[in-house]
This record gives structure tokens, C-alpha cells and sequence, in this order.
């Protein structure tokens, strides 16, 4: 993205903004001092509501119908992904970005592909056995397998069974219906009657007895069984035998047919007993529902069932394990697969738990540059580096010290707090940058609230932005020592572009400032006296220098011109360029101002001059600096002569205006309009705006229109 063009209007008090940001030519970061009220806030909500795909508005005047144009060079609307807007704080604020800087593809890559050999062949098992358990579509196999041997981890319990399995768990599959036996109010019902279904076996043991070939043992059911396994492995169609204990002798079997009619004979004996029909009547009389009528049908048709449901649970898992059985290939394959798998799947959990991702680099970035009582580390590193699952974050308090993070934020300071937010913000830029994508970063104020030594880590982190390929960022701040410092500490000319922005109505400009007026805009103007606004707004920050290397001399002078002294009418231009160049070492003044003229009268022709312009190009410190001065020199003026009392104005050695102010009000406490007009002195012309020579940040958010009126104003009082 070369170029960023935005037109706004009507968006959050904003009704007319049109600018082009260039970032062509390396210059990616654009940084904004916006005075309060201007357009800061309502800028980055515009560009919030952009990258989360809403609409922007006017909540005041909300029937202007609002426009929000951002487009590249080519005008084509960006893309919203590539947007971020950095807000001063949000503590709601969890970057999702966590769980990407913890990933090792190459290492996600190799556990998947582990996976995934394991997982077709648990499918391929799943989709064989499904049709014995005749269950509804929507039954889940593997939940059901699982509940059976009371082990929630299938692939595990796949393995305990290997041995199981392998023996012959011979039970006739044919007439086996899980999905009767086994639903939840049938297997309810079975285990419920279990006394019945005792005596039921027991009468059943005692008939078996005066079996011909039938025992104990070897019941009905079994025979049935083992008539099953033979024909289904054509073990008659190989024309073998087999021989039945017929009370001592051997009763030679050559055929199933015959082996079939044996059975069946020996089994209608039996259940045509009174006995086990009065007890299997018992049974039924407790069949109450339509359900379980369909369950008392199948264990009429298949009674020999009732002598296996002694004990409900352990059938149950005998009939699992048959089916398993039937299926043995399958089984073979998966757990064939898992217990080679199984060992490579923990070395590399072993590797990711040992891995430094991404993810700790962020957390060294945090904690080289930040100051702060908590470390983090993740209880589930292994698990988020290699599947989709969330870090669970772990704070120690202190270094060591486990706490629940709601209880953190309580206990931190405000600045302390903003650091949990500021590391969401640091893992959402380092994962933006592991993409590999264009991005905007639009920052509000984020150093907002920060003590100096995390300030400036912010900053220098910043920097790190700045200095990284495809990084756009525009940075909005309405203090004015932070984007002086920006420039220090970032402090790239070639790379970055410095504007103002100023309301005139509801419309923003942008005005660009040049570096160095802004990081010592002194130095710019000691290099410039020539110019009559420049050596005026040299003149507080002189004052300055003076009070604090005891030249008690100049200070004194100095504090003439920028107050009404007795001596303010002594202190002429040419007294000014003699204390200049007793004070440095390296001034050359080159202007034709005359030597005699009063330096306080220089101050009043200079602001009544850019009062009188019609000429608005943009911000200019000077300009409000003279306008400031004239104004508190005129309201000094008007006061000392109203109040009429050389003795009490000798007395004021400090706070001059606020002490004639004092007294004004004392003495002419019926005059109104005049206590109003220089009310607005005390507050937009500050008594002490000598010391914010340094930072001039209250001058600065001063609008040039409202110094003017109030330039006039004064004056006009004065006439």
C-alpha cells in the first residue's frame, strides 16, 4: 500500500475530514497530535467501525447521513482483516492471536498427519461394527463402547481389550439384538428383575441336568453357538464330525442338520417345562410399557438369552467383545496403527511442551521492556501448540505466587492494569507480523496513563513496528510530550511524517510540522531571530534558562517583558539582543528592527498583525505564543491602571496576573463584564505558561480563533 486516502464526514463529530496519507518512499508511520475535543477519538472509532465491518455515524446529529471512504492508491477499499485499531484501553479487550503464535506448523504438521493415520483407522473399525449393536442412526459407537468398560479414552481402551479378544468369546451373534437388550429402559428393566431371572436359571440348571447332551455348561445356548461357529467355517462341509456324550457313549455327528434338530429338540424340552413357563410368566407380569413389550417378545422368542442376563453387565461386555471379535481384522489394524503412532505422538507432545514459540518471544518482548508484579506461563502448552484447543493462561503473582486473574486486576495499580491489556495488544501485532501481511495500525493514545519507564517502552516498541516490512501506522496522541518524544525515540525523519490537526467548525485539517520545530522548536527559533515572532517566543523559555543557572539579572529583565514592571518600558530591542549574546554563545542577530523600540510594544504590533491576516496556513507555535503573551500584557496594563496602587503591584514578586486578577475582583466586584473578559485571560493565557515553554502542550490545544477574540477583547477594554 502505497498510498491511504480517507473521507470522512459526519462521523463522531467529524463533519468534513479529506486526507491523503503517502507512504511511498519508506514512509510508513504518520504521527498525530490531535488537541482534546479535535477529532483523535472519533478518527480511530471511524476506523474501528471499518475493520470490524459496521457503519459509522454522528451521535449527535444523527440524521446527517454519515460517509466513510478508505481506499488505497488505486482506490480500491482496503482490506477491513488488515486493519487494527489500538484503543487507550479496553480491558475486555483477549487477543485471539495466542493460539497462532503458539503454533509449530512443522511440528502440528507431523502430530496431524499422526493422527490422521489413526483416525481413518478407528473409522474404518467404527464403520464395520456399527451394523451388529442395530442401533439408531443417531447412536454414537465409540461413546457406547466406551460406557460399556466405564473408559472414556477409546483408542486406550482398544488396547486393554487386545487380550480379551483374542480369547474365543463364543456368543451366537445371530439372535444377539443389542439395540433391544441394550437400550438404557430395557437394560433398566433387566437388571431390575434380577432375583426373577435367578430363579429362572436355576430351574433352568435343574432341567439342563437330565439333558441327554446338554449340561451346565454347555447349555442350549452354547450349543447353539458352537452349531454356528462350525457351519460358518464349513467345518461339516469338510466332512468332519463331531462326537456328543450321550450318558457315557459317544453319539457320532457328521452333519449340521442333524446337529440343528438335537439342539432344538433339547430345547423345547426344556422350555416347554411348566415350571420355567411360570417363571418366565413371572417375568412378564412386570412388562409395563409398549417398549418393554417389545423387549418381553424378543426374550420369548429367545429364551435361552434369559440364562446369560444373570449378570447384565458382564453380558453386556461379552457381547462387545464378540462383536469385536467378528471384526478382529479391523480391530488388528487400528490398534496395530495407534501403538506405533502412539510413541511417535509422545515424543513429539514431548518436543512441543520443550518448544519456544513465538508465543515466549512475545513474553520476552513484555517482560525485557515492562515493568510489572505478575509473570504468565500456559498449563497446556502442548495441547495448544499442537491442536485447536485455547491456552489456559497461569499468573504468578510475584514470580510465584498462582492467582486468578480476577483477583490480579483488583490489586494492580491503573497503569499496572493497562499492561495485561498492552500484552493482548503485543501478541495481536506479533501475529499479524507471522502472517506476513499488509496491516494498518491505528493508534490512540496507548501510552495514556502509563508511568514514564513503561511510557517509553511503549514507544520503543512502537519503533519496533515502525521498522517492519508492510507496518502502516498512524499514531493519534493529545499529549504533547509524547509526540515530542515520539519524534526523539522513534526518530526517524526520513520514515515518518509529522501533522496537527486543527477543528475549524466541524471540519479537520491536517497540518504538517516540521521534525525539528518539533522536537526543539528553541533551537529553530534561535536560528531565526530575524524574525520578530521567533525572538518574541524565544523569550519565555530564555526566562527559563536563566532562573535555573541563577543569572538573576536577565531573569529579572526577562520577567519585565513578559509582565508590567517598572523597569518593562526600559527593556528594548536592543537590550533583548544584549542579553542574548552575553547569555549564548553562538547568536547572530541579522533583522533591522530598531535597537530603542520597546520589546512589549514589538509584542503587541507583532499579534496585531497576525490578528488582522487573513492568512490561515496551518499551525504555527509562534503565533499563539506572541497572541498570549500581547493578551496578558494588556490585561496587566488595564488592571494596574484600575486598580490604581504602585505600593500592592511593587509588593508582587510572583503569579502576577492571578494576583492582580485577586484584586481587581476585590475592588470592582459590580464590574461584570470586564471580571468575565479577564477570567478567560487567567484560563487561556496561564500564569505560569513560562514553565510550559517546555511543553507549551496548554498553548498549543488554545484554538488561534479564540485567541484572537480574546486578543480583542482585552484590547478593547484597554481603549
Amino acid at each position: 500500500m502505497e498510498k491511504l486516502k480517507i473521507d470522512f464526514k459526519n462521523c463522531y463529530g467529524i463533519e468534513d475530514l479529506e486526507f491523503e496519507f503517502d507512504f511511498s518512499d519508506n514512509k510508513n508511520v504518520y504521527v498525530i497530535y490531535a488537541p482534546n475535543g479535535v477529532m483523535k477519538t472519533s478518527f480511530s472509532r471511524t476506523f474501528d467501525d471499518f475493520s470490524k465491518g459496521n457503519n459509522s455515524k454522528d451521535e449527535v446529529y444523527n440524521d446527517k447521513e454519515s460517509l466513510r471512504t478508505i481506499v488505497d492508491e488505486s482506490n480500491n477499499i482496503i482490506d477491513f482483516n488488515k486493519v487494527f485499531v489500538i484503543n487507550p484501553y479496553d480491558r475486555t479487550y483477549k487477543s485471539d492471536a495466542m493460539t497462532v503464535l503458539l503454533v509449530n506448523e512443522e511440528l502440528r504438521s507431523i502430530y496431524e498427519a499422526l493422527y490422521e493415520d489413526i483416525n481413518k483407522g478407528k473409522e474404518k473399525f467404527i464403520e464395520a461394527i456399527t451394523p451388529l449393536f442395530k442401533l439408531k442412526r443417531t447412536a454414537n459407537i465409540t461413546d457406547e463402547i466406551e460406557k460399556t468398560f466405564n473408559n472414556d479414552n477409546f483408542l486406550e481402551l482398544l488396547l486393554t481389550l487386545e487380550t480379551e479378544i483374542k480369547k474365543d468369546n463364543l456368543i451366537n451373534n445371530d439372535i444377539i439384538d443389542y439395540g433391544i437388550l441394550f437400550e438404557q429402559k430395557n437394560f433398566d428393566f433387566i437388571k431390575s428383575v434380577k432375583s426373577e431371572i435367578g430363579e429362572y436359571i436355576n430351574r433352568y440348571d435343574q432341567l439342563i441336568q437330565d439333558s441327554t447332551y446338554l449340561k451346565k455348561d454347555f447349555n442350549h445356548y452354547n450349543a447353539t453357538t458352537v452349531h454356528k461357529q462350525l457351519t460358518d467355517n464349513g467345518f461339516f462341509k469338510a466332512e468332519h464330525s463331531i462326537n456328543l456324550n450321550n450318558n457315557g457313549d459317544k453319539t457320532e455327528i457328521s452333519d449340521q442338520e442333524t446337529f440343528s434338530e438335537i439342539i432344538k429338540e433339547e430345547k423345547e424340552r426344556i422350555l416347554e417345562d411348566e415350571d420355567i413357563s411360570k417363571l418366565f410368566e413371572k417375568i412378564d407380569k412386570k412388562v409395563s410399557n409398549a417398549q418393554l413389550r417389545t423387549l418381553r417378545e424378543y426374550l420369548f422368542e429367545n429364551q435361552e438369552i434369559i440364562t446369560e442376563l444373570g449378570e447384565p453387565e458382564e453380558f453386556k461386555r461379552k457381547v462387545v467383545l464378540s462383536f469385536i471379535f467378528e471384526k478382529i481384522i479391523e480391530y488388528t489394524e487400528i490398534i496395530d496403527i495407534y501403538r506405533t503412532n502412539k510413541e511417535k505422538i509422545r515424543e513429539v507432545v514431548e518436543t512441543a511442551k520443550e518448544e519456544k514459540t513465538d508465543w515466549e518471544k512475545v513474553l520476552d518482548i513484555f517482560n525485557r521492556r515492562f515493568y510489572v508484579p505478575y509473570n504468565i506461563e500456559i498449563e497446556n502448552k502442548d495441547e495448544t501448540v499442537l491442536q485447536d484447543v485455547a491456552p489456559s493462561i497461569k499468573y504468578n503473582y510475584h514470580g510465584n505466587k498462582p492467582i486468578d486473574e480476577d483477583v490480579l486486576i483488583k490489586i494492580l495499580s491503573q497503569g499496572e492494569r493497562r499492561t495485561l491489556y498492552l500484552l493482548n495488544i503485543i501478541f495481536e501485532i506479533e501475529s499479524r507480523k507471522k502472517k506476513g501481511t499488509e496491516n494498518l495500525i491505528i493508534v490512540d493514545d496507548i501510552a495514556d496513563s502509563f508511568d514514564y519507564k513503561n511510557k517509553y517502552a511503549i514507544i520503543e516498541y512502537l519503533k519496533d513496528i515502525c521498522n517492519y516490512h508492510d507496518f502502516y501506522m498512524i499514531i493519534l496522541t493529545h499529549n504533547y510530550d509524547f509526540f515530542r518524544t515520539i519524534q526523539d525515540r522513534i526518530g526517524m525523519n526520513r520514515y515518518m511524517c509529522s501533522y496537527i490537526a486543527e477543528r475549524d467548525e466541524g471540519n479537520i485539517k491536517l497540518e504538517k510540522l516540521k521534525y525539528s520545530y518539533i522536537a526543539n522548536p528553541f533551537i529553530f527559533w534561535k536560528k531565526n531571530l530575524d524574525n520578530a515572532s521567533k525572538l518574541i517566543a524565544s523569550i519565555p523559555f530564555t526566562r527559563n534558562l536563566s532562573e535555573y543557572t541563577g543569572n538573576n539579572s536577565i531573569f529579572s529583565d526577562l520577567t519585565s517583558v513578559l509582565h508590567i514592571k517598572e523597569n518593562s518600558e526600559n527593556i528594548t530591542v536592543g537590550k533583548i539582543k544584549e542579553i542574548y549574546e552575553s547569555f549564548f554563545n553562538d547568536i547572530e542577530f541579522k533583522f533591522d528592527l530598531d535597537d530603542n523600540k520597546n520589546i512589549q510594544d514589538i509584542i503587541c504590533e507583532t499579534a496585531e498583525v497576525y490578528v488582522n491576516s487573513d492568512d490561515s496556513s496551518g499551525f504555527c507555535l509562534e503565533k499563539k505564543i506572541v497572541l498570549s503573551m500581547a493578551i496578558r500584557i494588556f490585561a496587566e496594563d488595564f488592571m494596574i491602571n484600575k486598580i490604581d496602587d504602585r505600593d500592592f503591584v511593587s509588593r508582587i514578586k510572583k503569579n502576577q496576573t492571578g494576583k492582580l486578577f485577586k484584586e481587581f475582583k476585590r475592588k470592582f466586584v459590580d464590574d461584570n463584564e470586564n471580571t468575565k473578559i479577564l477570567e478567560r485571560v487567567n484560563l487561556m493565557t496561564p500564569e505560569n505558561i513560562h514553565v510550559n515553554s517546555f511543553m507549551f502542550e496548554p498553548i498549543i490545544d488554545m484554538s488561534d480563533k479564540h485567541l484572537c477574540v480574546l486578543y480583542n477583547d482585552v484590547k478593547a477594554i484597554t481603549s
